[in-house]
């Protein structure tokens, strides 16, 4: 065991200064190059600067918004006051007549299943 012991302290201190030299080399190079890598840094700036709006763009308008789909011929609650909807209303002979209105916060839309679905 002391044998082995011994041996193994021989191989680390032949072995233990040639891998601190190749450490001390590779930091070296590596200072060396973080100076040509200046260049570099700045081309990413400029870029950045230059196209970084777009990449703002689509976040912002890409984080906004929640389409929820309703199956066809579902009935839905408005959330908001619709100004000046355009509507098909019946006068008092039973005609539809295209018309303008507001339809209220709070109201239900649902679509017409009859046989002139969308037209008068």
């Amino acid at each position: 065991m002391e044998l082995l012991l011994a041996f193994l302290m021989v191989v680390l201190k032949a072995l233990l200064p040639i891998l601190f030299d190749k450490v001390s080399e590779a930091t070296t190079r590596s200072a060396q190059d973080g100076v040509l890598q200046t260049a570099l840094r700045l081309r990413l700036i400029k870029r950045v600067r230059d196209y970084g709006w777009i990449f703002l763009v689509v976040c912002i308008t890409g984080c906004s918004m929640h389409t929820i789909y309703v199956p066809a011929g579902e009935p839905v609650r408005l959330r908001e006051t619709i100004k000046n909807a355009k509507v098909w209303v019946m006068d008092s002979s039973g005609e539809l007549v295209a018309g303008k209105m507001d339809l209220p916060e709070g109201w239900y839309c649902l679509p017409d299943e009859g046989k002139n679905y969308g037209q008068p």
